[in-house]
């Protein structure tokens, strides 16, 4: 496994994705998304994984209101590209799948 995690310092969900890897010895790299964002490949290898960019979207993100109304997905994609603390978290990924939130049910079949 390859496993990536995505996360906020302050995300309860984060730290609950780390342990759970650490827990079982699996090894991972975690990015801060606030911090570091995620790069345009990135971001559509993720959105063909999850299967929306609105899964991808933090609700109670301040920028939350204006990525979600733009009227072109392309647009949508390069605002949340340009604000990475709206990026809903955490984003576990591991090759082409990827999980979003807190999702051991999922993440148990990759082990």
């Amino acid at each position: 496994m390859n496993i990536q995690i995505y996360g906020k310092n302050k995300c309860f969900d984060t730290k609950k994705a780390e342990r759970y890897f650490k827990e079982r010895g699996v090894k991972f790299q975690r990015i801060d998304v606030a911090k570091y964002g995620m790069s345009a490949g990135e971001l559509q290898s993720v959105k063909r994984a999850v299967g929306s960019l609105n899964a991808l979207i933090d609700e109670k993100a301040q920028a939350a209101p204006l990525i979600r109304y733009l009227a072109y997905e392309s647009d949508r994609e390069e605002k949340l590209l340009e604000n990475p603390n709206a990026f809903k978290t955490p984003i576990v990924r591991n090759g082409r799948q990827a999980t979003v939130g807190y999702c051991p049910e999922v993440w148990k079949t990759w082990e």
